[in-house]
């Protein structure tokens, strides 16, 4: 097996950005970083932001294409008759998933060949540096109610830390916006979320296996975030405190399904003090320095920069090319990619109905954009939460003197407006000075097509367990198809373990491993999780 190397990109941050008095620019990338990234917004204080950086089909290199694998700290070029073409596993898609696939397929002595559309691995998660502060561009926390990919930070002693919570939570009103102390605050949230999941225990006893009881569940499946709304008629000042929970996760109340905040609600332990402070931890150095130590552990032959158009199936074998023209093959493909993407790529024989029926409606949530904020005011740590229609659904400050990090699910926004921005930031807080800002828009990311998982009415129970199957030769993983997490970062390694045929949990780790990591105690009671992804 030959060889390959380490993009520079591996380290994440991939990047350059302008600081206030320079020229403005585009994104400036090194040599080496060839490929398309999630679309991102960068404005100065001018209020002019820089335009999005070009998206390009990949571009070919004639005559020598770039390996990497997490064994070397070199670059390097190979010649085309050098580079191995057949492999016993072709995985597509260097994420969680396809990197946790990845080691367990070489740890069974699989060559396997990990191709990459991206300049950088970590598909939705995306450690970055703006301003000088490392930044997730995508998933970002992380929790021992999460156990697959808590045993991973504990396999690799990735160091953790604790956001330290808020001074204060803004919440809305019929009025307008209001502060709250965040115990206070959330004392009523508890009192009226909790009704909201009635049953959940009933409908979810084992919250990793979704159909342990689905004669409850299938009934359950045909409503809306929003129906459950409707069905418990709360007090108009009450229901307002809810709608930037079900508008986020769900894309939008209507669009998303009650079973996978119920299987959520579940997953954290029945109660909202598990649901609600769920992730509040992260990796120190960011997610990056997980996927860095899985994929050292791996060392699978990685491909970046390398889009695949066509995946085709053919006497036992199936070829994959990639949009630059270059074939691999292999007895059997991964796709660990997210499933709004399967629609992008050419497969024969087709997918079956339920893969294009999920994928052409979509699991990953729409026009969710994640914008990392330098606020001059307000300079205290809190979460501010909007109803459900405004242009940022929530946005907070988690620690002391760290950028403020937002949510936003609405079609309309546009992230490349600074006076969007700063509109949308004076909506929820008047006197809110903005200095600068930075935004990825995962809808509009080629290679994502929206960001984690949450499916809408009737997937669970009528596509779930159908696209999860292989199609011949090829089969499927990622975090929008996990039975536990699905569109958290422990769904994907947990998607990941069950495609390479590992095992996988069903629960909490022992008490001696979920603490071995030194974790701070918090109180959830002060916490507000934002997306986990």
């Amino acid at each position: 097996m030959p060889l390959g190397y380490v993009e520079p990109a591996l380290s994440g941050h991939g990047i350059a950005l302008r600081e206030p008095g320079e020229t403005p620019r585009r994104n400036v990338r090194t040599p080496t970083d060839r490929g398309p990234i999630s679309t991102t917004v960068n404005a100065a204080e001018t209020g002019r932001g820089t335009t999005r950086p070009t998206r390009r089909t990949l571009l070919k290199v004639a005559g020598a294409a770039t390996l990497a694998s997490a064994a070397s700290v070199s670059v390097a070029h190979a010649t085309p008759s050098a580079i191995r073409r057949d492999f016993d596993v072709i995985i597509v898609g260097a994420g969680l998933a396809g990197v946790t696939a990845a080691r367990e397929l070489r740890k069974k002595g699989k060559r396997v060949l990990l191709l990459e559309a991206r300049d950088r691995i970590g598909g939705r998660t995306w450690t970055d540096t703006w301003r000088g502060s490392q930044i997730e561009r995508g998933g970002t926390w992380v929790d021992q109610l999460q156990p697959h990919i808590w045993r991973e930070l504990v396999r690799y002693r990735i160091p953790i830390v604790a956001d330290s919570g808020v001074e204060r939570a803004i919440l809305p009103t019929l009025t307008g916006f209001q502060e709250y102390d965040p115990v206070e605050a959330y004392t009523r949230q508890n009192e009226l979320f909790t009704p909201f999941f009635d049953g959940s225990r009933d409908h979810f006893p084992r919250p990793y296996e979704p159909f342990a009881r689905e004669d409850l569940v299938k009934p359950l499946d045909r409503f809306s975030l929003r129906d459950r709304l409707d069905q418990l008629d709360y007090a108009p000042e009450d229901e307002i405190r809810l709608t930037s929970t079900t508008s986020l996760y769900g894309g939008s109340s209507t669009r998303g399904a009650f079973t996978h905040l119920t299987q959520w609600w579940a997953l954290s332990g029945w109660n909202f003090d598990g649901f609600h402070g769920v992730n509040t931890y992260r990796p120190k150095d960011g997610t990056i320095a997980l996927l860095k130590a899985i994929l050292k552990d791996a060392a699978p032959t990685l491909r970046l920069n390398s889009p695949v158009k066509s995946v085709v199936q053919s006497n036992g074998r199936v070829q994959v090319t990639t949009r630059s023209g270059e074939q691999f093959s292999a007895p059997e493909v991964i796709m660990a990619v997210p499933v709004n993407v399967w629609r992008t790529i050419q497969f024969s024989p087709p997918l079956p109905k339920a893969h294009k029926a999920a994928s052409t409606a979509g699991i990953g949530v729409p026009h969710e954009k994640k914008l990392w904020l330098e606020l001059k005011r307000p300079a205290d740590t809190f979460v501010a939460e909007a109803p459900e229609g405004y242009p940022i659904c929530i946005m907070g400050r988690l620690n002391e003197g760290d950028h403020a990090v937002a949510f936003s699910v609405k079609d309309t926004f546009d992230v490349n407006q600074r006076r969007q921005v700063d509109n949308a930031v004076r909506q929820i807080i008047p006197d809110a000075q903005l200095l600068n800002y930075t935004a990825t828009d995962w809808h509009a990311d080629e290679f994502a097509l929206g960001v984690g998982a949450f499916r809408q009415p009737f997937q669970l129970t009528r596509l779930h367990r159908q696209i999860q199957q292989p199609h011949g030769k090829v089969k499927f993983a990622g975090a929008d198809i996990a039975d536990g997490w699905s569109g958290y970062m422990d769904g994907a390694i947990e998607s990941g373990l069950r495609i390479a045929g590992s095992p996988t949990l069903t629960g909490p780790l022992p008490a001696a491993v979920r603490n071995s990591l030194g974790a701070p105690p918090v109180d959830r009671r002060a916490y507000r999780p934002l997306r986990g992804l």
